[in-house]
This record gives C-alpha cells, sequence and structure tokens, in this order.
C-alpha cells in the first residue's frame, strides 16, 4: 500500500490522514473479537480504568496471533515507512477501549512529548497509526486533533499523574487555545476498518465516553530504526527495546483467521 502525492502533501500539511475502509468488515471482526478476549486476560500489560473496565492492552503483538500479525500488516507498515523514509520498529502497540458509559479522558498531549521525555527519543521520526475495531462517531469519544499543530515542534508540557489511570506529558489549557485558535479542531469519524495515521507532534486528545455504545481503536507507534530511544525507564512492554526492522507480512496475512472465524460462526 503507498500512499499518493497528495495524500503525503496533506500529511505533511495537516499531521494527519483519514483512511476509510483500509480493512474489511471480515478482518475488523476478527480483531475485534480478539480484542475483547485480550481485555479478560488478567496480565500487566492490560491496565483499567478506575471503574474496573478494560482501558489499554499494552504490546498485544507479543501475547496474540491476530494482533502479531497486524503489527506487520504491509497496509499500516508500508504507509509509515513511505513517509518516514526509512525502515521502522515498533516503539509501542496499544489497544484502547473507550467502554460505554465509563471510558474516560485523555488529555491534551504530543506523543512525542512523552517518548522523549521518558524514553529519550531523538527526533520525531516517528508516528501513529491507528485502526478503528467498531465505529467511532461524535457520540462516543473520538479522537480530537489540532491540524497543522506537528508543524510548531514540541510543546512545553507538565507530567499529568492524576487525571487518568495513564501518566501523560500534557499541554496547559492556555497553548491550547492558542494551537486551537490558529489551526482548529477536527474529530475524524468512521465505520470500523478505517485507518488513521498521525505526526507524533499533531496535538490530540480524546473525551470521556458516556455514550452507550463503546469504541476500540489499535495503536501501532513506529519508529524509524536508527531514531531509536535511548532511556529505558519504562518497562520493555511499553517502551520497546527490540529495534529490530519489520518485516511486512503479505497482505493476506489475515485471511485464514477470517476464515476459521467464518467456520466457526457457521458450525453455531
Amino acid at each position: 500500500m503507498r500512499l499518493s502525492d497528495d495524500q503525503v502533501a496533506r500529511f505533511r500539511d495537516e499531521g494527519y490522514l483519514f483512511l476509510p475502509d483500509t480493512f474489511s468488515a471480515d478482518e475488523t471482526a476478527v480483531l475485534r473479537d480478539e480484542a475483547a478476549h485480550v481485555f479478560t486476560l488478567d496480565r500487566e500489560e492490560v491496565w483499567r480504568e478506575s471503574s474496573g473496565v478494560a482501558r489499554t492492552a499494552f504490546a498485544a503483538h507479543t501475547y496474540s496471533d491476530p494482533f502479531r500479525r497486524l503489527g506487520r500488516h504491509p497496509r499500516l507498515i508500508e504507509p509509515v515507512m513511505q513517509l518516514l523514509d526509512g525502515r521502522v520498529y515498533m516503539h509501542q502497540y496499544k489497544i484502547n477501549a473507550k467502554a460505554a458509559f465509563d471510558g474516560e479522558v485523555w488529555q491534551w498531549h504530543q506523543d512525542y512529548g512523552t517518548w522523549k521525555n521518558d524514553d529519550d527519543m531523538p527526533e520525531a521520526r516517528a508516528m501513529n497509526i491507528a485502526v478503528f475495531l467498531d465505529d467511532v462517531t461524535a457520540a462516543n469519544g473520538p479522537l480530537m486533533f489540532i491540524p497543522g499543530s506537528h508543524k510548531a515542534g514540541v510543546q512545553e508540557a507538565g507530567h499529568d499523574l492524576e487525571t487518568t489511570s495513564y501518566p501523560l506529558w500534557t499541554l496547559d489549557r492556555a497553548k491550547v487555545t492558542e494551537l486551537a485558535e490558529a489551526g482548529g479542531i477536527v474529530a475524524p469519524t468512521g465505520k470500523a476498518g478505517s485507518v488513521l495515521m498521525f505526526h507524533s507532534n499533531l496535538v490530540h486528545a480524546s473525551p470521556p465516553n458516556i455514550s452507550p455504545f463503546g469504541r476500540t481503536i489499535v495503536y501501532l507507534s513506529l519508529c524509524e530504526v536508527e531514531n531509536h530511544i535511548r532511556r529505558f525507564k519504562r518497562k520493555a512492554w511499553i517502551a520497546h527495546r527490540d529495534f529490530t526492522p519489520i518485516e511486512p507480512l503479505d497482505d493476506d496475512c489475515l485471511a485464514d483467521l477470517v476464515a476459521a472465524r467464518r467456520q466457526g460462526t457457521a458450525a453455531e
């Protein structure tokens, strides 16, 4: 999968791309079923909201075969290699849930701010690619971006250890207001199987989900291999230490899982 010149230019200007229908309904269903299973696991990598519902499952590609395959899928890896102009490794892998009624806020932040402060990643030569496993709507806690904010560089941030169950380096209200007045705010929404790519300096957040509709998104945080982290204070399943370049699988790498799911559904 290769991005067009227009898509590359839009990413450079706005800091994100929305790619609908990247994965089929069958492929997405396999991953959604597996995410539900992963969230039931009693593992240290699975973090929970204050209510007890699952919030984030880190490093699922190391203990789940479907998510291992997704982490090497060419529809995700190849566009990032194109944008970063080099081979990439998996800096972080997480499945984020916004549970119905109980999904909590993610404050305004830049991902590279955390990667720089906590992991000593040299440059912002890393980015996120997100796969919607459920429909993401205006009602169920979508991601919000400030378009173009990545071009302002790394912003001063404070370490928020209290607002949510996951510590973040977050921006203050004055800076968010300044950036939003310049670039506005967008909240890309779409069907399950859609993909969002966004720059590691793009300022973003997500509101609580008080709707009765949950949503789950898988995030691959990919870093150009020469730009690997230099500090190892966070656990290895949060900030990975294997800098081996990812070798993309074939495009049909989920096909046998789809076939097995169909057979199982038919048997029921």
